[in-house]
């Protein structure tokens, strides 16, 4: 589904990585770990075309992603893919159930129904009609979780999602997130330093500035 070849990047002539090679298959659930600026968010972000490689190729289900415009990779990222950003990026003005219905809405299939499911597997299903504004960190990463499958993406790209969570919790979402994989056919590539996280990957990844290797 995704292949990854010699991808490199680097801000203002400072290397953030270089020769970064890995391919993920459908069904497959696979943890990157990495020492904190290796470049595990940008390499999710390069991947989700929100950021540009210097070099290297990456392609998604046989489409070259440095070969889009920008409309094309937005609908890319609307269709087929489910980004979990550390920073949540919930809409204010919506609410938690309108947060996580939006990539169905996009998509002209709005499925309350589905929204509710998923709420209710992250733990946060009586909160719904609630504004993100009085939702602590965790119920917020845990909306953001429940927006990035709720369309079934082919590829889900998570960074760090257990970050704010408690154990009991972070075991939760780490099962929807394997759950949501084998059921839909998707494939999941987990950004994060929690070695428990990476514990439930069918491979783990160990990214540096050299490039990635096998754990």
């Amino acid at each position: 589904m995704l292949q990854i070849e010699a991808l490199a990047k680097s801000y203002d002539g400072t290397p953030v990585f270089a020769g970064v090679t890995l391919a993920l298959q459908r069904g497959e659930f696979v943890a990157m770990l990495g020492e904190s600026g290796v470049g595990k968010s940008t390499l999710l972000n390069c991947i989700a075309g929100l950021d540009r490689p210097d070099r290297g190729r990456i392609v998604l289900d046989g489409e070259e992603l440095g070969a889009l415009d920008d409309d094309a990779s937005a609908r890319l990222r609307r269709t087929r893919l489910g980004f979990v950003f550390q920073a949540f990026h919930v809409l204010p003005h919506l609410t938690v159930a309108e947060n996580v219905e939006l990539p169905l809405r996009l998509l002209g299939r709005p499925d309350a129904a589905r929204v509710q499911a998923l709420l209710e597997a992250v733990g946060i299903g009586a909160l719904g009609a609630r504004a993100p504004a009085q939702l602590s960190g965790g119920q917020l990463q845990r909306v953001a979780i429940a927006r990035a499958v709720v369309h079934r993406p082919a590829l889900i790209l998570a960074d760090e999602p257990t970050g704010n969570l408690d154990p009991a919790t972070a075991e939760r979402v780490l099962a929807l997130l394997v759950a949501q994989v084998r059921e839909a056919g998707s494939a999941c590539l987990l950004a994060t330093h929690s070695e428990a996280a990476a514990r439930r990957a069918d491979r783990v990844l160990r990214l540096a500035a050299d490039g990635v290797t096998h754990v």
